[in-house]
Protein backbone atom coordinates (compact mmCIF):
# COMPACT_ATOMS: atom_id res chain seq x y z
CA UNK A 1 0.00 0.00 0.00
CA UNK A 2 1.38 3.42 -0.90
CA UNK A 3 2.02 5.86 1.91
CA UNK A 4 -0.63 8.57 2.27
CA UNK A 5 0.59 12.16 2.21
CA UNK A 6 -1.19 14.42 4.71
CA UNK A 7 -0.97 18.13 3.82
CA UNK A 8 -0.68 19.22 7.46
CA UNK A 9 2.59 17.36 7.91
CA UNK A 10 4.10 19.42 5.11
CA UNK A 11 2.80 22.59 6.71
CA UNK A 12 4.31 21.78 10.08
CA UNK A 13 7.68 21.42 8.40
CA UNK A 14 7.40 24.63 6.37
CA UNK A 15 9.13 27.26 8.47
CA UNK A 16 11.70 29.98 8.33
CA UNK A 17 14.45 30.00 10.91
CA UNK A 18 14.08 32.94 13.27
CA UNK A 19 17.37 34.75 13.73
CA UNK A 20 18.63 37.40 16.11
CA UNK A 21 19.23 40.53 14.00
CA UNK A 22 22.59 42.29 14.08
CA UNK A 23 20.84 45.48 15.17
CA UNK A 24 19.01 44.97 18.46
CA UNK A 25 15.30 45.81 18.49
CA UNK A 26 14.44 47.01 22.00
CA UNK A 27 11.05 46.17 23.49
CA UNK A 28 9.28 49.52 23.84
CA UNK A 29 5.68 48.32 23.58
CA UNK A 30 5.36 50.20 20.27
CA UNK A 31 6.31 47.54 17.72
CA UNK A 32 4.70 48.01 14.29
CA UNK A 33 4.71 46.06 11.02
CA UNK A 34 5.23 47.35 7.47
CA UNK A 35 1.63 48.63 7.40
CA UNK A 36 1.90 50.31 10.79
CA UNK A 37 -0.16 47.66 12.59
CA UNK A 38 0.84 47.23 16.25
CA UNK A 39 1.32 43.89 18.02
CA UNK A 40 -1.44 43.63 20.63
CA UNK A 41 -2.95 40.13 20.53
CA UNK A 42 -1.11 36.81 20.93
CA UNK A 43 -2.89 33.52 20.29
CA UNK A 44 -1.10 30.50 21.70
CA UNK A 45 -1.93 26.96 20.61
CA UNK A 46 -1.22 24.59 23.49
CA UNK A 47 -2.05 21.33 21.67
CA UNK A 48 -2.63 20.07 18.14
CA UNK A 49 -5.13 17.49 19.41
CA UNK A 50 -8.91 17.75 19.52
CA UNK A 51 -11.68 15.36 20.53
CA UNK A 52 -14.04 16.68 17.80
CA UNK A 53 -13.74 16.03 14.06
CA UNK A 54 -15.56 19.03 12.61
CA UNK A 55 -15.47 18.83 8.82
CA UNK A 56 -14.40 22.47 8.43
CA UNK A 57 -11.43 22.05 10.75
CA UNK A 58 -10.26 18.47 11.43
CA UNK A 59 -12.11 16.15 9.00
CA UNK A 60 -12.13 12.54 10.13
CA UNK A 61 -10.81 11.18 6.85
CA UNK A 62 -7.53 13.01 7.46
CA UNK A 63 -7.34 13.14 11.26
CA UNK A 64 -8.04 9.45 11.84
CA UNK A 65 -6.67 6.95 14.38
CA UNK A 66 -3.44 6.67 12.39
CA UNK A 67 -2.74 10.39 12.27
CA UNK A 68 0.65 11.28 13.75
CA UNK A 69 0.34 14.16 16.18
CA UNK A 70 3.32 16.12 17.42
CA UNK A 71 5.38 14.20 20.01
CA UNK A 72 5.27 15.57 23.53
CA UNK A 73 8.98 16.47 23.38
CA UNK A 74 8.23 18.88 20.52
CA UNK A 75 5.66 20.86 22.49
CA UNK A 76 6.71 23.98 24.33
CA UNK A 77 6.57 23.51 28.08
CA UNK A 78 4.46 25.85 30.21
CA UNK A 79 7.64 27.61 31.34
CA UNK A 80 8.76 28.08 27.74
CA UNK A 81 5.36 29.41 26.73
CA UNK A 82 5.36 31.84 29.64
CA UNK A 83 8.85 33.03 28.76
CA UNK A 84 8.00 33.77 25.14
CA UNK A 85 4.69 35.36 26.21
CA UNK A 86 6.61 37.68 28.53
CA UNK A 87 8.75 38.80 25.59
CA UNK A 88 5.66 39.41 23.45
CA UNK A 89 4.08 41.44 26.24
CA UNK A 90 7.18 43.62 26.38
CA UNK A 91 6.57 44.38 22.69
CA UNK A 92 3.02 45.54 23.40
CA UNK A 93 0.79 42.46 23.63
CA UNK A 94 -2.18 43.09 25.91
CA UNK A 95 -4.32 40.03 25.26
CA UNK A 96 -3.46 36.33 25.22
CA UNK A 97 -5.89 33.72 23.92
CA UNK A 98 -5.19 30.02 24.51
CA UNK A 99 -6.26 27.80 21.63
CA UNK A 100 -5.68 24.38 20.13
CA UNK A 101 -6.82 21.94 18.86
CA UNK A 102 -8.85 21.73 22.02
CA UNK A 103 -6.82 23.52 24.72
CA UNK A 104 -8.56 21.80 27.64
CA UNK A 105 -6.98 18.53 26.49
CA UNK A 106 -3.58 19.89 27.57
CA UNK A 107 -2.90 18.35 30.97
CA UNK A 108 -2.73 20.79 33.90
CA UNK A 109 -3.43 23.83 31.73
CA UNK A 110 -4.43 25.67 34.91
CA UNK A 111 -0.72 25.88 35.76
CA UNK A 112 -0.01 27.73 32.52
CA UNK A 113 -2.93 30.07 33.15
CA UNK A 114 -1.56 30.90 36.62
CA UNK A 115 1.82 31.72 35.11
CA UNK A 116 0.36 33.93 32.38
CA UNK A 117 -1.95 35.67 34.84
CA UNK A 118 1.11 36.91 36.74
CA UNK A 119 2.38 38.86 33.71
CA UNK A 120 1.73 42.60 33.34
CA UNK A 121 1.47 44.85 30.32
CA UNK A 122 3.98 47.62 29.68
CA UNK A 123 1.52 49.94 31.48
CA UNK A 124 1.50 47.65 34.51
CA UNK A 125 -2.01 46.23 33.95
CA UNK A 126 -3.02 42.56 34.07
CA UNK A 127 -3.29 40.86 30.71
CA UNK A 128 -6.64 39.97 29.19
CA UNK A 129 -6.41 36.17 29.31
CA UNK A 130 -9.04 34.14 27.50
CA UNK A 131 -9.48 30.69 26.01
CA UNK A 132 -11.38 29.19 23.08
CA UNK A 133 -12.91 25.74 23.62
CA UNK A 134 -15.39 23.36 22.05
CA UNK A 135 -17.02 23.16 25.48
CA UNK A 136 -16.80 19.39 25.85
CA UNK A 137 -14.73 19.57 29.05
CA UNK A 138 -15.90 22.96 30.25
CA UNK A 139 -18.48 21.79 32.80
CA UNK A 140 -15.83 19.99 34.86
CA UNK A 141 -13.06 22.57 34.31
CA UNK A 142 -14.78 25.96 34.56
CA UNK A 143 -14.26 26.56 38.28
CA UNK A 144 -10.58 25.56 38.25
CA UNK A 145 -9.91 27.70 35.17
CA UNK A 146 -11.41 30.73 36.89
CA UNK A 147 -9.44 30.06 40.08
CA UNK A 148 -6.23 29.88 38.04
CA UNK A 149 -6.80 33.37 36.63
CA UNK A 150 -8.65 32.84 33.35
CA UNK A 151 -10.97 35.75 32.72
CA UNK A 152 -13.17 34.75 29.79
CA UNK A 153 -14.02 31.85 27.50
CA UNK A 154 -15.23 31.61 23.94
CA UNK A 155 -17.18 28.47 23.13
CA UNK A 156 -17.54 27.04 19.64
CA UNK A 157 -21.12 25.89 19.03
CA UNK A 158 -22.45 25.35 15.51
CA UNK A 159 -26.12 24.71 16.27
CA UNK A 160 -28.70 23.82 18.89
CA UNK A 161 -30.35 20.99 17.00
CA UNK A 162 -28.75 17.86 18.46
CA UNK A 163 -28.71 15.90 15.21
CA UNK A 164 -27.07 18.76 13.31
CA UNK A 165 -24.55 19.38 16.07
CA UNK A 166 -23.60 15.70 16.34
CA UNK A 167 -23.17 15.52 12.57
CA UNK A 168 -20.95 18.60 12.50
CA UNK A 169 -18.64 17.51 15.34
CA UNK A 170 -18.63 14.02 13.73
CA UNK A 171 -17.97 12.21 17.02
CA UNK A 172 -21.63 12.06 18.10
CA UNK A 173 -21.09 14.52 20.96
CA UNK A 174 -24.41 15.86 22.36
CA UNK A 175 -25.19 19.56 22.33
CA UNK A 176 -26.64 19.36 25.86
CA UNK A 177 -23.17 18.74 27.30
CA UNK A 178 -21.80 21.90 25.67
CA UNK A 179 -24.75 23.93 26.97
CA UNK A 180 -24.06 22.65 30.48
CA UNK A 181 -20.45 23.72 30.05
CA UNK A 182 -21.58 27.22 29.10
CA UNK A 183 -23.82 27.34 32.17
CA UNK A 184 -20.89 26.23 34.34
CA UNK A 185 -18.67 28.94 32.86
CA UNK A 186 -21.31 31.57 33.61
CA UNK A 187 -21.66 30.30 37.17
CA UNK A 188 -17.87 30.42 37.64
CA UNK A 189 -17.72 34.04 36.45
CA UNK A 190 -15.84 33.40 33.20
CA UNK A 191 -17.39 36.24 31.31
CA UNK A 192 -18.56 37.89 29.27
CA UNK A 193 -18.85 34.58 27.42
CA UNK A 194 -18.81 34.52 23.64
CA UNK A 195 -20.26 31.71 21.54
CA UNK A 196 -18.90 31.26 18.03
CA UNK A 197 -20.99 29.63 15.31
CA UNK A 198 -19.31 28.79 12.00
CA UNK A 199 -22.05 29.09 9.37
CA UNK A 200 -21.89 26.77 6.38
CA UNK A 201 -24.61 27.29 3.79
CA UNK A 202 -26.87 24.27 3.45
CA UNK A 203 -25.38 22.56 6.50
CA UNK A 204 -26.32 24.55 9.58
CA UNK A 205 -27.60 27.95 8.38
CA UNK A 206 -31.12 26.96 9.50
CA UNK A 207 -29.74 27.18 13.05
CA UNK A 208 -29.04 30.93 12.85
CA UNK A 209 -32.40 32.05 14.26
CA UNK A 210 -32.72 29.28 16.89
CA UNK A 211 -29.24 30.23 18.17
CA UNK A 212 -30.14 33.93 18.22
CA UNK A 213 -33.37 33.26 20.11
CA UNK A 214 -31.63 31.01 22.61
CA UNK A 215 -28.84 33.41 23.59
CA UNK A 216 -30.80 36.67 23.32
CA UNK A 217 -31.08 38.18 26.81
CA UNK A 218 -28.61 35.71 28.33
CA UNK A 219 -25.64 38.07 28.61
CA UNK A 220 -23.76 35.82 26.17
CA UNK A 221 -22.53 37.35 22.89
CA UNK A 222 -23.29 35.09 19.93
CA UNK A 223 -20.97 35.53 16.97
CA UNK A 224 -21.49 34.17 13.47
CA UNK A 225 -18.33 33.32 11.50
CA UNK A 226 -18.20 33.00 7.74
CA UNK A 227 -16.94 29.59 6.63
CA UNK A 228 -13.30 30.31 5.77
CA UNK A 229 -10.75 28.94 3.32
CA UNK A 230 -8.32 27.98 6.06
CA UNK A 231 -5.89 25.12 5.48
CA UNK A 232 -5.95 22.39 2.86
CA UNK A 233 -8.27 19.71 4.21
CA UNK A 234 -11.74 21.23 4.66
CA UNK A 235 -12.81 21.24 0.99
CA UNK A 236 -13.71 24.94 1.11
CA UNK A 237 -15.84 26.39 -1.70
CA UNK A 238 -17.20 29.91 -2.02
CA UNK A 239 -20.65 28.42 -2.63
CA UNK A 240 -20.64 27.21 0.99
CA UNK A 241 -20.16 30.72 2.37
CA UNK A 242 -23.22 32.51 3.73
CA UNK A 243 -22.27 36.20 3.80
CA UNK A 244 -22.56 37.88 7.18
CA UNK A 245 -24.83 40.51 5.66
CA UNK A 246 -27.40 37.80 5.02
CA UNK A 247 -27.03 36.49 8.58
CA UNK A 248 -27.80 39.97 9.90
CA UNK A 249 -30.77 40.30 7.55
CA UNK A 250 -32.27 36.99 8.69
CA UNK A 251 -32.04 37.93 12.35
CA UNK A 252 -33.12 41.53 11.87
CA UNK A 253 -36.33 40.39 10.12
CA UNK A 254 -37.49 38.75 13.36
CA UNK A 255 -35.36 40.36 16.07
CA UNK A 256 -34.61 44.00 15.09
CA UNK A 257 -30.95 45.00 15.28
CA UNK A 258 -28.99 48.25 15.45
CA UNK A 259 -25.31 48.52 14.59
CA UNK A 260 -22.87 49.18 17.44
CA UNK A 261 -19.41 50.71 17.52
CA UNK A 262 -16.35 48.41 17.64
CA UNK A 263 -15.37 47.41 21.16
CA UNK A 264 -11.62 47.81 20.53
CA UNK A 265 -9.11 48.57 17.74
CA UNK A 266 -8.45 45.48 15.64
CA UNK A 267 -11.73 43.82 16.70
CA UNK A 268 -12.61 41.05 14.24
CA UNK A 269 -16.36 41.11 14.84
CA UNK A 270 -18.83 43.70 13.58
CA UNK A 271 -21.25 44.31 16.47
CA UNK A 272 -25.03 44.47 16.29
CA UNK A 273 -27.27 45.10 19.29
CA UNK A 274 -30.88 44.05 19.73
CA UNK A 275 -33.08 47.12 19.41
CA UNK A 276 -34.83 46.28 22.68
CA UNK A 277 -31.51 46.36 24.56
CA UNK A 278 -31.47 42.64 25.37
CA UNK A 279 -27.93 41.93 24.21
CA UNK A 280 -25.88 41.78 21.05
CA UNK A 281 -24.53 39.56 18.32
CA UNK A 282 -21.37 39.77 16.24
CA UNK A 283 -20.48 38.77 12.71
CA UNK A 284 -16.96 37.88 11.57
CA UNK A 285 -16.71 38.43 7.82
CA UNK A 286 -13.17 37.47 6.86
CA UNK A 287 -14.33 36.25 3.44
CA UNK A 288 -16.72 39.00 2.31
CA UNK A 289 -15.46 41.99 4.33
CA UNK A 290 -11.77 41.67 5.08
CA UNK A 291 -10.45 43.32 8.24
CA UNK A 292 -6.73 42.95 7.57
CA UNK A 293 -6.16 46.69 7.75
CA UNK A 294 -5.99 46.80 11.54
CA UNK A 295 -5.12 43.16 12.31
CA UNK A 296 -2.88 43.14 15.40
CA UNK A 297 -2.69 39.38 16.04
CA UNK A 298 0.22 36.95 16.10
CA UNK A 299 -0.13 33.20 16.52
CA UNK A 300 2.28 30.83 18.28
CA UNK A 301 1.97 27.14 17.48
CA UNK A 302 2.26 24.48 20.14
CA UNK A 303 5.88 23.70 19.20
CA UNK A 304 7.04 27.29 18.90
CA UNK A 305 6.42 28.49 15.36
CA UNK A 306 5.29 32.09 14.97
CA UNK A 307 2.58 32.74 12.36
CA UNK A 308 1.69 36.25 11.24
CA UNK A 309 -1.64 35.43 9.57
CA UNK A 310 -4.40 32.84 9.93
CA UNK A 311 -3.89 32.10 6.22
CA UNK A 312 -0.10 31.85 6.40
CA UNK A 313 1.88 29.42 4.25
CA UNK A 314 4.79 29.14 6.68
CA UNK A 315 5.83 29.97 10.20
CA UNK A 316 8.98 31.32 11.82
CA UNK A 317 10.70 28.78 14.05
CA UNK A 318 11.31 30.30 17.49
CA UNK A 319 11.86 27.05 19.38
CA UNK A 320 15.59 26.84 18.70
CA UNK A 321 15.95 30.32 20.23
CA UNK A 322 13.66 29.51 23.16
CA UNK A 323 15.65 26.36 23.92
CA UNK A 324 19.01 27.83 23.04
CA UNK A 325 21.36 30.18 24.85
CA UNK A 326 19.73 33.39 23.63
CA UNK A 327 18.66 35.94 26.23
CA UNK A 328 15.16 37.36 26.48
CA UNK A 329 16.46 40.51 24.82
CA UNK A 330 17.83 38.52 21.87
CA UNK A 331 14.62 36.52 21.58
CA UNK A 332 12.72 39.81 21.65
CA UNK A 333 14.90 41.24 18.88
CA UNK A 334 14.19 38.19 16.72
CA UNK A 335 10.45 38.54 17.27
CA UNK A 336 10.67 42.28 16.64
CA UNK A 337 12.43 41.75 13.32
CA UNK A 338 9.79 39.24 12.20
CA UNK A 339 6.89 41.54 13.10
CA UNK A 340 8.54 44.60 11.54
CA UNK A 341 8.76 42.70 8.26
CA UNK A 342 5.10 41.60 8.34
CA UNK A 343 2.99 42.56 5.33
CA UNK A 344 0.30 39.82 5.43
CA UNK A 345 -3.18 40.78 4.25
CA UNK A 346 -4.52 37.69 2.53
CA UNK A 347 -8.21 38.39 3.08
CA UNK A 348 -7.94 41.78 1.41
CA UNK A 349 -6.14 40.27 -1.58
CA UNK A 350 -8.24 37.08 -1.88
CA UNK A 351 -10.51 38.31 -4.69
CA UNK A 352 -7.59 39.41 -6.86
CA UNK A 353 -5.47 36.27 -6.42
CA UNK A 354 -5.27 33.57 -9.13
CA UNK A 355 -7.51 30.57 -8.34
CA UNK A 356 -4.57 28.28 -7.52
CA UNK A 357 -3.53 30.67 -4.75
CA UNK A 358 -6.96 30.87 -3.09
CA UNK A 359 -7.74 27.16 -2.68
CA UNK A 360 -5.71 26.78 0.51
CA UNK A 361 -3.39 24.09 -0.88
CA UNK A 362 -0.31 25.46 0.85
CA UNK A 363 -1.78 27.12 3.93
CA UNK A 364 -1.46 26.03 7.53
CA UNK A 365 -4.38 24.21 9.17
CA UNK A 366 -6.54 26.15 11.63
CA UNK A 367 -6.45 23.22 14.07
CA UNK A 368 -2.67 23.61 14.25
CA UNK A 369 -2.50 27.32 15.11
CA UNK A 370 -5.97 28.00 16.50
CA UNK A 371 -8.56 30.42 15.12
Amino acid sequence: MSERVIPLIDQRLRSLTARVPAQAIPATGLLGDTLGRPLRDLRISVTDRCNFRCSYCMPKEIFDKDYAYLPHSALLSFEEITRVARVFVAHGVQKIRLTGGEPLLRKNIEILIEQLAALRTTEGRPLDITLTTNGSLLERKAASLKAAGLQRVTVSLDGLDDAIFRAMNDVDFPVADVLRGIDAAQAAGLGPIKVNMVVKRGTNDQQILPMARHFKGSGIVLRFIEYMDVGATNGWRMDDVLPSAEVVQRIHAELPLVQLDPSAPGETAERWGYADGSGEIGVISSVTQAFCGDCNRARLSTEGQLYLCLFATHGHDLRHLIRGTETDEELGSAIGAIWQGRDDRYSQLRASLPPDQTTGGRRVEMSYIGG
